[in-house]
């Protein structure tokens, strides 16, 4: 079997937004490379090999190739394919997305300063590392999260209580914020009776006396039936559950990029988000979605409630939404952005 042109590696224990990211642009490049995932699966994509069927595999070019490609996203994705090419001497190039908006720890470091080529999905992404070939911002897959024909038909559909649903997605731990929206929700709820809000996400080992204690204020407030913790969603139930939301809630204290505002977009849901990330580049001035200064819980929470309380202005803004992420966030233009990374180090060793 020949070797395929393209290797994308996903080596880590759990679906995050990373995954999610690696998810969306595999399926787009499924119809220009042949390529393999290596490790663990990803939604919608072919079924991974393993690590040694993969090594096996790069062990001679690709037809047309004096090199395959390792696209790598992660420290343990990045050791793996160090490994292939410069412990075993595989004919492969390594290329490495970068999103993290400060300055990497020591290891990362490293092993980023050995890569053939680094994409930043931001121009402040690319400032804290080097050989950055091209900056590409993330996209979402706007086949996959789609706007509902019937958001109340959607979200009756999740099982969950109410007749409106608000959502943060994501780890549950500090540096996202899950306190913030869980302050938000305390506040804004009880002007709100038909609204649920769901904290959805895992919290690690280490942050679970942090879930803890958020679990008992919502207790203190009297709202466990209206704020809830269903945890981790499985990914190919997240597009039915994200269609069926009337907003989507995302506060962290930092944020490399942030894909969740974006599935919502796609899915014709408004967001209210803090200025971290690359939140403010999405939200189109106010037109698709609500920015807050440094995740401020009073303003977050007076912002919620007006506008899930203006539904002329909600309807106007979803619509915004979904054709924002088609026009300028599809994953589309992300991978085709990427595959001119790939062309140019196969350009550089003669070849197209």
């Amino acid at each position: 079997m020949d070797s395929p042109e393209l290797f994308i590696p996903n080596m880590h224990g759990r679906f995050t937004g990373v995954s999610a990211s690696a998810a969306a642009v595999t399926r787009a490049h499924a119809d220009m490379f042949d390529l393999r995932l290596v490790g663990r699966p990803l939604p919608g994509c072919s079924g991974p090999i393993g690590i040694w069927r993969a090594l096996e595999l790069a062990r001679t070019p690709p037809p047309g190739r004096s090199f395959s490609i390792w696209h790598v996203r992660r420290n343990e994705e990045m050791r793996a394919a160090l490994f292939a090419r410069s412990v075993l001497g595989l004919p492969i190039r390594i290329v490495f997305t970068s999103a993290a908006q400060r300055r990497h720890s020591l290891w990362p470091r490293f092993l980023i300063g050995r890569m053939d080529a680094v994409i930043a999905t931001t121009d402040e992404a690319a400032r804290h590392v080097g050989n950055v070939r091209a900056v590409v911002p993330h996209g979402v897959d706007v086949d996959r999260f789609h706007p509902a024909l019937d958001r109340a038909a959607a979200w009756a559909a999740t099982g969950f209580p109410g007749t409106i649903g608000i959502a943060a997605i994501g780890r549950i731990r500090p540096e996202k914020g899950t306190d913030r929206f869980v302050a938000a929700m305390i506040s804004a709820l009880p002007g709100m009776p038909d609204v649920t809000a769901l904290v959805i996400g895992r919290a690690a080992p280490e942050h679970l006396r942090f879930l803890a204690r958020l679990k008992a204020d919502v207790a203190a407030a009297g709202l466990s039936k209206r704020i809830l913790f269903p945890g981790e969603i499985p990914p190919d139930e997240m597009p039915g559950l994200v269609r069926g939301l009337s907003l989507l809630v995302a506060l962290p204290r930092y944020e490399g990029y942030g894909l969740t505002p974006l599935e919502a977009m796609a899915s014709g849901v408004p967001f209210v988000a803090s200025d971290a990330g690359h939140f403010d580049q999405f939200s189109t001035n106010g037109a698709v979605g609500e920015i807050v200064p440094d995740g401020d819980v009073t303003l977050a929470s007076l912002k919620i409630k007006a506008l899930l309380g203006d539904a002329r202005r909600h309807a106007h803004m979803a619509q915004a939404a979904r054709q924002r992420a088609v026009s300028d966030f599809s994953v589309q233009t992300e991978a085709r952005a990427i595959s001119e990374v790939y062309r140019t180090l196969w350009a550089e060793s003669g070849q197209a």
